[in-house]
């Protein structure tokens, strides 16, 4: 990777949206999802409790489930001590570990219920989709604690399935269904130094969708079905998302390690072009991806309907975190935009402010027989949403930051805090993305105390994203202006920094109109409003009901206002629209509508059904 991202330790939020959001997660979804885990019996499936005749029975993803909670709390634990959390980790880690097989197998469906099953149906069953959110767990394990009994555990569990899967005489030559693990494996090479496990997450990436194919001909599976599991052609080849959203996310993320590590050039290539047809093509304004309800799928180029939209919470994470792996690898501001849009948008519209209650999908509108008309769920029996905000939101303060040697990347300008490795630390102020002033200043490693400032400044370069919405900024260094042209998305300010020294970053943000490709069928004639990173909705809380009724002209003074019943400081949109009504109750007729020109208010769409049930919709008429 050329660049990397900061410990955990050395960054902290302090902003008004991704902060809160962070807090509540550690206060709320992470022990939610622990309650549901001892209610659900996923707790006593790792006790190895079942047994034959009991009601409930360990499913084939549960231990991905705990896996998830498990690498968030370790990767909470690494952004602040906190010996009650510390604990609990060490108590679930361990149990994981207990179920553990002589072998190194660690399944509990498998080794409970159908031990004769195991590795007998890749294409659907999960295996090595758990094993490596287990394996991811077990690196966060180590990262938080330094302890190795987790991943100690997981290297047995890694060098099994190497025995196992491989082109060498008698391995089998299959591949997971659900891609994870391939990325996982290439964690736990850098975990451990061992180069076995990336050879063993590119055998798996570069063995998918070759001929003879493994699920036609092992596994019974048609042909007609090999892309919703991107089985089709090998990796390397294929050039659009096809099939299961998240499955597709996570193969591309893997793709990306494995690029990076090997200095792979056809699979970077591949991973190039996919993201560009998934986002510029396939891609919901609020950064969703995944539109079919049918298999969580992507549709066809442009088919982007709204009221049905799907857009898997898990597959707005997925898209984020192959982003932020393609900005890695290329340095290209581009990435960083649409995970951008997903951080802002796509990924907490699924999770409640309180952060006890999820959506597993994110439309665009909702109505009034909608089931998202009504409040979140506590719960799913398919529970892989809500325990993904578990891992994911802990990593929101490393996204807004990038490094390299030489240069420091501010990447995401919400007020937080680098602590740099040479005694000074970056501190980022404002209320983005709620207005586009930053303020940036450099302090001691310790602001309290002076004698913790560097005796010698240190040299390098502080690049400023400029993101892709924002048409005009401006830039002072220590209160003189300076002329900047951002090249790949970023402006780039080299000098010896010291303390003292303050930057002055202000992105011109307005309300901006957006329309729709004409080939979306869906939004044609209708617009969407857009400030800053925010895509903003219509909620029937503020308009009420009917929302198909209302117009809005893109040419009129939008209005910014204090949202009501929201988080203190939350900016909406006010404006015009018209609202139209048509005479009469005959379900057809030639009756001229009537037309009155009413007041409008949009609040941030990550931010609605948090004010109780409510209708929704973020493509309004143009008036």
């Amino acid at each position: 990777m050329k660049y990397a991202s900061p410990a955990p330790s050395a960054v902290s939020l302090a902003d008004p949206v991704l902060a809160p959001r962070v807090e509540a997660n550690r206060a709320a979804t992470i022990p939610a999802c622990l309650r549901h885990f001892e209610k659900e019996h996923c707790i006593d499936a790792l006790k190895l409790k079942w047994k034959k005749g009991d009601k409930w029975w360990p499913h084939i993803f549960w231990d991905s489930d705990v896996a998830k909670v498990v690498e968030g709390m370790a990767r909470e634990l690494s952004r602040r001590p906190d010996p009650a959390l510390a604990k609990e980790l060490d108590r679930v880690a361990k149990l994981v570990v207990s179920a553990q097989q002589p072998d190194g197998y660690l399944n509990t469906h498998f080794t409970l219920v159908e031990p004769e099953k195991r590795w007998t149906n890749l294409h659907d069953w999960h295996e090595l989709y758990c094993a490596g959110h287990l394996m991811e767990a077990a690196v966060a394990h180590f990262e938080a604690t330094g302890e190795r009994f987790f991943l100690d555990a997981m290297r047995r569990y890694a060098d099994l399935i190497a025995k196992t899967f491989g082109r060498g005489r008698g391995q089998r030559r299959g591949y997971p269904g659900h891609e994870e693990i391939e990325l996982a494996l290439c964690r736990l090479a850098q975990a451990t130094g061992e180069r076995k496990y990336l050879d063993l997450a590119a055998y798996f990436v570069d063995e998918r969708g070759r001929k003879p194919n493994y699920y036609v001909e092992k596994e019974g599976w048609e042909e007609w079905r090999l892309p919703y599991l991107q089985a089709h052609l090998p990796p390397r080849e294929q050039r659009e998302p096809v099939g299961h959203a998240v499955r597709w996310a996570y193969l591309c993320c893997g793709m990306a390690d494995v690029a990076a590590a090997t200095g792979d050039a056809g699979l970077l290539e591949a991973c190039r072009a996919m993201w560009k047809n998934a986002t510029e093509r396939r891609m919901l304004v609020t950064g969703g991806i995944g539109t079919a309800r049918d298999g969580e799928a992507f549709e066809r180029e442009y088919k982007l309907d709204n009221l049905t939209a799907y857009a898997e919470s898990c597959a707005a994470i997925g898209l984020a975190l192959f982003s932020r792996r393609m900005h890695a690898i290329t340095g290209e501001g581009r990435y960083l935009d649409v995970l951008e849009r997903a951080l802002y948008n796509g990924i907490p519209s699924g999770a409640s402010l309180s952060g006890d209650r999820f959506f597993y999908q994110n439309p665009l509108a909702s109505d009034a027989d909608s089931p998202y008309a009504r409040e979140r769920q506590e719960w799913f029996y398919c529970s892989c949403c809500p325990t993904n905000f578990a891992r994911f939101f802990p990593q929101a303060a490393q996204l807004c930051w990038a490094l390299a040697p030489g240069e420091v990347r501010l990447c995401i300008p919400a007020a937080s805090e680098l602590r740099l490795g040479n005694g000074l630390c970056i501190q980022v102020k404002g209320r983005y993305p709620y207005d586009g002033r930053i303020a940036i200043r450099f302090v001691g490693s310790s602001v309290s105390s002076a004698a913790s400032a560097p005796r010698n400044p240190s040299a390098f370069s502080l690049s400023l994203r400029i993101p892709g919405w924002c048409a005009k900024f401006s830039l002072a260094v220590n209160g003189r202006h300076v002329a900047a042209k951002p090249r790949d998305g970023f402006v780039s300010l080299k000098r010896a920094w010291k303390p003292g020294d303050a930057i002055v970053l202000d992105l011109a943000m307005p309300v901006q109109v957006l329309r729709a490709n004409d080939a979306v069928a869906a939004d044609a004639g209708r617009i969407a409003l857009q400030r800053g990173p925010l895509v903003y909705a219509l909620e029937s809380v503020d308009n009420g009901p009917a929302l198909h009724r209302l117009s809005i002209p893109a040419k009129q003074d939008f209005r910014l206002v204090p949202a009501k019943g929201l988080p203190r400081g939350t900016v909406a949109i006010a404006g015009t629209a018209f609202e139209t009504t048509r005479p009469g109750d005959a379900l057809y007729s030639e009756a001229a509508p009537r037309t009155r020109r009413r007041r409008f208010v949009a609040i941030p769409y990550a931010l609605w059904q948090n004010r109780g049930p409510a209708e929704m919709q973020v493509w309004t008429r143009e008036a």
